[in-house]
């Protein structure tokens, strides 16, 4: 793994652990939104331990038991853990607000992808400044609870 990456991994993981502080010293009053968009708290089954995995995200495009999520990793080239995992294992939980659902995700299509893109960027233009650090197609992901 290179120097960059590890730095890259290493500052995801800082955000992250800096955005679970902010919601324990809230006793979750702060944190559950960024801008407009929720945060949800995705919990995988890991590719190869087998171990619960947790990870903070936001949900751009949301609402009637349904949440899309985007791999974007900032730009970086290389996916998601999170997002390896659901490829393996597409039973999930997502926690918002303190309560957890069970859901079960995809990959977008194509189709589905060129339909909710618009949305997503319109929401947060950062990730269409993602795709533009990348050579990678940044998967979109869509949750349906179960």
């Amino acid at each position: 793994m290179s120097t960059r990456d590890r730095f890259s991994d290493f500052g995801m993981k800082l955000m992250n652990g800096i955005h679970r502080t902010v919601l324990t010293l809230s006793g979750g009053r702060l944190g559950w939104t960024l801008g407009s968009m929720p945060a949800v708290e995705l919990h995988t089954t890991g590719r190869v331990s087998g171990i619960r995995r947790s990870t903070l995200l936001t949900a751009p495009v949301h609402g009637d038991g349904r949440w899309v999520i985007v791999a974007s990793k900032g730009g970086d080239d290389r996916d998601p853990l999170w997002y390896r995992n659901l490829q393996a294992t597409p039973d999930a939980e997502l926690t918002i607000r303190g309560r957890t659902i069970p859901v079960h995700t995809h990959t977008a299509s194509p189709a589905e992808k060129a339909e909710l893109w618009p949305r997503i960027v319109a929401v947060n233009a950062r990730y269409a400044e993602y795709q533009t650090k990348t050579t990678r197609d940044i998967p979109v992901v869509i949750c349906e609870e179960r």
